[in-house]
C-alpha cells in the first residue's frame, strides 16, 4: 500500500506542485523559484544542528543579498502563502485518491461485515444487533478549521478535477487559489460557525446516511416497511448550544441555529420533492407530491405564507399515501425514488441534527444560589442550605416548586441561563423533541451537579412528571474519572431521578472527556482511566437496571482521543456497554474525515462496524486481571512522569513565553476564547485545543506521548518487557494506544527547537522533554517489534511524512520569528508587528497540514 500511496498521491503532488510553483503571480514571480531552495536550506540546516534564526539569515544572504529588511519580510509572507496553498493541493490530491489508497470493501466496511456475517452464519445476530444499535457523530465548533468557505469550495472543485485528471481546470483552480484569501478578517460568530458546518450536513451527511441505511437494508433483505431503526446513524450539533466558556452564545443564538438547521433540511426536502414531481407524474400520485412540495416550501424558505406541515409524520402520511397508489395503480414505477426520500424523512425528521446544550456545573450552582436567595423570604429552611449534606441539598432542591422565570434577578447571566433552558422547549416544539434533547454538564463532580440541572429543567420545561431531556454528566479530569462511579451510584439511588430514567428508555448518557483528561493526567493515564471508568459505569448501570451510553469527547489528534477510532471501539470488550457509539468530531477532522461523500461513508461504516463486531462475532478476548494490572502500572508510571513535567516551575512559563499559545486568540478561526477565565495564565483555565495545538506548533507534541517511554522503561526494569510485548501482540486496546502515540511521535520534530537546549531559562526543561521523546520512541519500537514508527500503517506514515516535509519552511519561519521576538534587537524593533504576524500566519499552514492538529 505504501507504493500505492507514492503512485497515487506523492507522484501526483510533485507533478502538480511543479505546475503550481511556476504560476505567474504579479509581484511574487520569484517566490515559486525560492521556495524549494528554502526547503533545502531548512533540511540541510537542521541536519547540521543550526537554529532557525541562522537558517533564515543564511537563506537571505545566499539568495536575496540586496534585499531590504522590509523586502525580506514580504518574501517570507509570500513563501508562507505558497506553502499554505501547497497544503491545500496535497489535501485535494489525497482526497481524490481516497478510494485508491483505502479499501472501500475491506476491514471495517459494511460490505466486509455483512459478507463475514453470511459466511459465519450469524446474519440473524447481526440483524438483531442493528435493531437498536446507534452511532451518533456530534459536530462541534471547536476552532481548528482554518479554511474560510471560499477556500473550502475551491478544495472541493480541485479534488474533483484531480480525480478526473482535468489538467486545464486544475491549472485554473490553482491560479484561483493563489489569489483567494485564506484568512478570516474577523472572528466568526457562533451562528457563522453553525452555518459553516451546515454545508457538510446538506452536501455530505444528507445523501450519505440514508445511503448507508439502505445498503444495510438491502444486504439483510429488509423492506422499508419492516425497518424500524432510523436512529442507526444520527448527527449531533454543538454550535449555538455549547455555552461552556463561550460568552458569545446566547439563547437567541440557540433558537437562530435551530431554525437554520430546520430550514437547511427542508430546502433539501424541497429539492427532492421537485425531483420527484418530475418523475411521479401519474394519476393519483402527482397531486400528492405537488401538495407535499407546496407545504414544505414555506418552512424551507421562511416566508410564512401558505399551508405547512407541523410535524414530519404529516409529511410521511402523504408520502405513504402516494406510495400505496404507486404500488397498486402504477406497478411501483419509480418506487425506489420515493422510498429513498421517505427514508430521509424518517432519519432526519424536521431537525436535521440534534443540538446539545452544554454549560459548566459551576454556572448552575450560581443560578441556584440566586434562586435560593430569592426564595428564602418565603422558606426559612433555605437559609441554612449551605450547611446541609449533599443528599440533604438534593432532597431540598427536588422539593421546591416555583417558576424560575418569574423571579427578578440582578445578575443578567442568571436570567440568560434560565432563558437558555427555556429555549429547549421552543426548539422541541419547532423541530421536534429530537431537535434538542440533551444537556451536557461540563466539570461535573457530584450528583448534586446533575440534580441542579434536572430540577431546573423540570421547573422550566416539565409537563406534569415528564421531562423530555437527557441530563449528561461530563467527567474530564483524572480525579473526576476516578469519582464518577460514586457520583452515578448516588444518582441511581434517587427515586425521582430513577423514575426520570425509566421514562427516558432506561438509558443514562455519560460523556467522558479525552482532551482535558490528557491535559490533566497525561496520555497513558487519561486513556486507561477512561477505559476503567467505562467498565465501572457499565457494571453499576447494569446492576441498577439501566443502560450506560458513553459519549466520547474526542478531538482529532491522539492527544485528544483521536487517532484510529475504528480500532479503539473494536478493542472494547463486553465489560463496556456498546449499545451506542457517540463521539465528537472537530475542526478539520470534519472536513478531512467527513468532508466528501466517499470518506464520510467509509468513516461512518468504520464506526458502525467497530461498534457491532464484538457483539456479533465475539472474537475479542476481554482483558484479564493480570493484563489490567500491567496497564495499571504502566498508567501510574506514565502519570508520575507527566505530573513531574506539569509541576515543573518552567511548564506554564514555557507555554506562555516560548510556544505560540498567546497567539491563538488572534487567529480569527473560532468564537471561543483561548482560556476559560480572564487574568493571568493558569494551567487549569487552559482550553485543551490551544494547549495541545501549542505543543503541535513547536513540533513537540507532549500530550500525545509524554510518559510513555518512562513508563515502559520502568516496567522493563521490573522484568516485565516480555509481558508488554505479549500484550501489544494480543490486545487491540494496547496496540491502538501505542499506535496512536506513534503518530504523535512521528509528527514531532525536535531539531526545529534544539536551539532551546542552550537557553539559560528553559534549556534544562527542553532537554527533559527531548529526552522523553527519544526514550518513548525507543521503548515503543522495542515493545512493538517495529523497526520504525508507524511501520504497521504505511499509508498514514507516508502521508504524515510528506505533510511534515511540506510545512518544514513554515515551522522554521515561525521559530525564526519567535526567536526574534524573545530577544528583539534594535534593528528589528520597528518590525515587531511583522514578526508577530509571521508567527500567526505560520500557524494556519502548520495546523492545516496536520489535519488533526497534532
Amino acid at each position: 500500500m505504501a507504493s500505492e500511496f507514492n503512485k497515487t498521491v506523492s507522484t501526483r503532488y510533485h507533478m502538480y506542485n511543479s505546475l503550481f510553483l511556476n504560476l505567474p503571480y504579479t509581484g511574487i514571480y520569484r517566490t515559486g523559484t525560492l521556495l524549494p531552495l528554502l526547503q533545502q536550506a531548512c533540511e540541510t540546516g537542521f541536519e547540521k544542528g543550526k537554529d532557525p534564526l541562522s537558517i533564515i539569515k543564511k537563506f537571505f544572504a545566499d539568495f536575496t543579498p540586496q534585499a531590504s529588511r522590509e523586502e525580506q519580510f514580504n518574501l517570507l509572507f509570500n513563501l508562507i502563502q505558497y506553502v499554505e496553498r501547497q497544503v491545500v493541493l496535497f489535501d485535494s490530491i489525497e482526497d481524490a485518491a481516497f478510494d485508491e489508497i483505502n479499501d472501500l470493501h475491506g476491514k471495517g466496511t459494511l460490505s466486509a461485515l455483512m459478507l463475514r456475517a453470511q459466511s459465519e452464519g450469524v446474519e440473524e445476530a447481526l440483524r438483531q444487533k442493528l435493531e437498536d444499535f446507534s452511532v451518533r457523530v456530534v459536530l462541534t465548533a471547536h476552532p481548528t478549521q482554518f479554511y474560510p468557505g471560499s477556500v473550502l469550495a475551491i478544495i472541493n472543485d480541485l479534488e474533483l478535477a484531480i480525480r478526473e485528471n482535468r489538467l486545464e481546470d486544475i491549472n485554473l483552480l490553482l491560479r484561483q487559489l493563489g489569489k483567494t484569501a485564506f484568512i478570516n478578517k474577523e472572528k466568526p460568530t457562533p451562528f457563522d460557525e453553525a452555518a459553516s458546518l451546515s454545508w457538510f450536513l446538506e452536501n455530505v451527511f444528507y445523501p450519505v446516511i440514508p445511503g448507508i441505511v439502505h445498503k444495510i437494508m438491502t444486504g439483510l433483505s429488509v423492506k422499508l416497511e419492516e425497518w424500524n431503526n432510523f436512529d442507526l446513524i444520527k448527527i449531533g450539533f454543538w454550535p449555538g448550544g455549547d455555552r461552556d466558556g463561550n460568552p458569545f452564545v446566547t439563547h437567541e443564538t440557540t433558537i437562530q441555529v435551530a431554525q437554520h438547521l430546520q430550514e437547511t433540511l427542508l430546502k433539501c426536502y424541497h429539492r427532492d420533492l421537485r425531483w420527484l414531481k418530475r418523475r411521479l407524474t401519474f394519476k393519483g400520485v402527482d397531486h400528492i407530491i405537488a401538495r407535499a412540495e407546496s407545504k414544505v416550501y414555506p418552512i424551507a424558505y421562511g416566508n410564512g405564507y401558505g399551508e405547512i406541515y407541523h410535524h414530519p409524520d404529516e409529511l410521511l402520511n402523504d408520502l405513504f399515501e402516494a406510495r400505496e397508489v404507486l404500488i397498486n395503480d402504477h406497478r411501483g414505477l419509480f418506487l425506489e425514488l420515493l422510498d429513498s426520500f421517505i427514508l430521509k424523512v424518517k432519519i432526519f425528521g424536521f431537525y436535521f441534527a440534534s443540538m446539545d446544550i452544554r454549560q459548566d456545573s459551576r454556572k448552575h450552582a450560581q443560578v441556584w444560589e440566586a434562586c435560593l436567595a430569592k426564595l428564602q423570604s418565603k422558606n426559612k429552611k433555605l437559609k441554612n442550605f449551605d450547611k446541609l449534606s449533599e443528599r440533604e441539598k438534593i432532597d431540598t432542591i427536588l422539593s421546591l416548586n416555583f417558576k424560575p422565570a418569574s423571579l427578578k434577578f440582578d445578575d443578567d447571566f442568571v436570567t440568560e441561563l434560565i432563558e437558555s433552558i427555556s429555549v429547549i422547549g421552543q426548539i422541541q416544539e419547532q423541530n421536534g423533541v429530537e431537535g434538542c434533547h440533551r444537556y451536557v454538564i461540563s466539570n461535573c463532580q457530584s450528583a448534586l451537579d446533575v440534580i441542579r440541572v434536572y430540577q431546573l429543567a423540570k421547573l422550566i420545561l416539565g409537563k406534569e412528571e415528564e421531562l423530555t431531556l437527557d441530563i449528561v454528566p461530563l467527567f474530564e479530569t483524572i480525579e473526576d474519572l476516578a469519582n464518577c462511579e460514586s457520583v452515578m451510584k448516588t444518582l441511581y439511588s434517587i427515586p425521582e431521578y430513577r423514575e426520570h430514567l425509566e421514562r427516558r428508555g432506561k438509558k443514562q448518557t455519560i460523556m467522558l472527556g479525552f482532551s482535558d483528561g490528557t491535559k490533566d493526567g497525561g496520555y497513558l493515564r487519561a486513556n486507561w482511566s477512561i477505559f476503567k471508568a467505562k467498565e465501572n459505569l457499565t457494571r453499576i448501570a447494569r446492576e441498577e437496571g439501566f443502560i450506560a451510553v458513553f459519549f466520547d469527547g474526542r478531538g482529532g489528534p491522539p492527544a485528544r482521543g483521536g487517532g484510529n477510532t475504528h480500532d479503539f471501539y473494536a478493542s472494547l470488550g463486553d465489560t463496556i456497554e456498546d449499545k451506542e457509539v457517540q463521539i465528537t468530531i472537530q475542526g478539520q477532522t470534519i472536513s478531512s474525515n467527513f468532508g466528501k461523500a466517499v470518506s464520510c461513508r467509509y468513516n461512518l461504516e468504520q464506526l458502525l462496524s467497530a461498534g457491532i463486531e464484538n457483539s456479533v462475532f465475539q472474537t475479542l478476548d476481554p482483558l484479564q486481571e493480570k493484563e489490567k494490572a500491567l496497564l495499571d502500572s504502566l498508567a501510574d508510571e506514565g502519570h508520575q512522569a507527566y505530573r513531574e513535567l506539569k509541576q515543573h516551575p518552567k511548564f506554564v512559563p514555557y507555554l506562555e513565553k516560548i510556544t505560540p499559545l498567546v497567539y491563538f486568540g488572534d487567529t480569527n478561526i473560532g468564537s471561543r476564547p483561548v482560556k476559560r477565565n480572564s487574568g493571568s495564565l493558569k494551567f487549569e483555565d487552559l482550553r485543551a485545543i490551544p494547549f495541545v495545538s501549542s505543543w503541535a506548533q513547536m513540533k513537540q507534541n507532549i500530550p500525545g506521548f509524554y510518559g510513555v517511554g518512562a513508563a515502559i522503561r520502568e516496567l522493563k526494569s521490573q522484568g516485565k518487557l516480555r509481558e508488554l510485548k505479549i500484550l501489544f501482540k494480543e490486545s487491540l486496546f494496547f496496540r491502538t494506544l501505542l499506535s496512536n502515540s506513534m503518530m504523535s511521535l512521528t509528527k514531532s520534530y525536535y531539531p526545529a527547537t534544539a536551539y532551546l537546549a542552550k537557553d539559560k531559562d528553559f534549556g534544562e526543561f527542553w532537554k527533559k522533554m527531548h529526552n522523553e521523546y527519544k526514550l518513548s520512541r525507543e521503548m515503543i519500537l522495542e515493545v512493538s517489534g517495529l523497526t520504525e514508527l508507524m511501520e504497521n500503517t504505511p499509508v498514514n506514515r507516508d502521508s504524515v511524512k510528506l505533510r511534515e516535509r511540506i510545512v518544514l519552511p513554515l515551522i522554521t519561519v515561525q521559530q525564526y520569528a519567535l526567536q526574534n521576538l524573545r530577544d528583539l534587537e534594535d534593528r528589528d524593533k520597528p518590525f515587531e508587528k511583522h514578526l508577530r504576524k509571521l508567527v500567526l500566519r505560520c500557524m494556519f499552514g502548520i495546523i492545516n497540514a496536520a489535519r488533526n492538529s497534532a
